[in-house]
């Protein structure tokens, strides 16, 4: 989970001599089609559903007249009305869930191949760079075929920067390769997943709430609003984020991503980005509670400004590595004065053989470390 640093005095003036000047008033996105009427409303898709069932019904005898049995009034037609309006009715239902205030979890869950997905992608990583050991420019992420070709950008003593496009959009994926040797994974870890603790080190955060937990598989829902630079409205986030800890192969991994919650609506005072993915990865140099450890983490969002892509992008790649030191620098803090961070380690551990031991106890109610 990452958001961006307020920017330099100069972000403003630097954009505006290559765009165009910004508002002095708060820039929005242009509003969207309203839902309540048209095609793409929960109205619509009820209409589609009924005029496709009618039309299915009421043509039937006389196409089946005109054209012997075959066609679309045959028995293979009605079918295909059939499952096109259970279709529909399914995507309805999931519509009027929402409306009716309930959160589906089918479908909006981390699934466990999207945590396999980003350790793969560590693996690999960690493959590369044994092999190019002390050539960081020959260093860098996996590529599939059609795939667009990772950039480098910021190549430091601690960590690498890569960026590639996102095809058919202006923005880009960002993938950041890095260690840390004088903090225990397991701090770092319990530091980045804390919601308490990230409002008090984190000064951009104006809120950041877990809203539901799924008991299937641990996921759960966070509302996180954020400050942006001046002159834009603050940004808030709905994303489901799903954690694993497998001590078997000494890895840690979390994975986030946007989706839309009923008890969260739009607020006019800030923009609701809708376009959001991260995933954390952390390979421990010896064990979850010794100091050293190698991460990956792989990012891209849709913040929805009017700032040119090379403006985006220098936001995003200076304020990456702003934001991993004061997650670094809010670690370290933790581990030397002791403070009371949730041990999400110990409460994964407890989600398994062990809870049955706990009762009825909830993750949220383990205690501290």
């Amino acid at each position: 989970m990452w958001s961006p640093r307020r920017p330099l005095a100069g972000l403003v003036s630097r954009c505006a001599r290559s765009g165009p000047a910004p508002s002095r008033t708060p820039l929005r996105d242009p509003p969207e089609r309203t839902r309540s009427t048209g095609q793409g409303s929960w109205a619509g898709s009820w209409w589609w559903l009924l005029r496709g069932r009618y039309r299915g019904r009421t043509g039937e005898a006389e196409r089946a007249r005109s054209t012997g049995g075959g066609g679309r009034g045959s028995w293979a037609w009605s079918w295909w009305w059939l499952l096109r309006g259970r279709v529909a009715f399914a995507a309805t239902g999931r519509l009027m869930a929402t409306l009716a205030g309930v959160f589906v979890w089918d479908g909006q869950r981390i699934e466990e191949e999207e945590l396999q997905r980003s350790a793969q992608e560590m693996k690999h990583m960690e493959n590369i760079s044994s092999l190019f050991q002390g050539d960081s420019q020959r260093l860098e992420p996996r590529v599939e075929q059609g795939e667009q070709p990772w950039e480098m950008i910021m190549d430091k003593k601690h960590f690498k920067l890569w960026r590639r496009p996102i095809e058919g959009t202006h923005l880009y994926q960002y993938r950041v390769f890095g260690s840390y040797t004088d903090v225990t994974p397991r701090q770092f870890f319990n530091v980045q997943l804390d919601t308490e603790y990230r409002k008090k080190w984190d000064s951009l955060v104006i809120k950041l709430d877990v809203i539901e937990r799924d008991s299937a598989t641990g996921s759960e829902v966070i509302h996180w609003v954020t400050h942006f630079p001046y002159p834009m409205y603050s940004r808030d986030y709905v994303y489901v984020r799903r954690y694993s800890v497998d001590r078997e192969n000494n890895l840690m991994v979390l994975v986030s991503r946007a989706v839309e919650h009923p008890s969260v609506p739009e607020d006019p005072e800030y923009v609701r980005v809708r376009t959001y993915e991260s995933q954390m990865v952390i390979r421990p140099h010896k064990t979850f509670d010794e100091n050293g450890f190698d991460y990956l983490l792989t990012y891209s969002d849709n913040p929805q400004t009017v700032f040119p892509r090379y403006c985006l992008s220098w936001m995003v790649s200076s304020g990456m590595p702003d934001f991993l030191e004061k997650l670094h620098t809010a670690a370290l803090k933790a581990k030397k004065l002791e403070l009371e961070v949730r041990d999400y380690l110990s409460a994964k551990g407890l989600e398994g053989s062990e809870a049955k031991a706990e009762g009825s106890r909830s993750p949220a109610q383990l205690e501290y470390a």
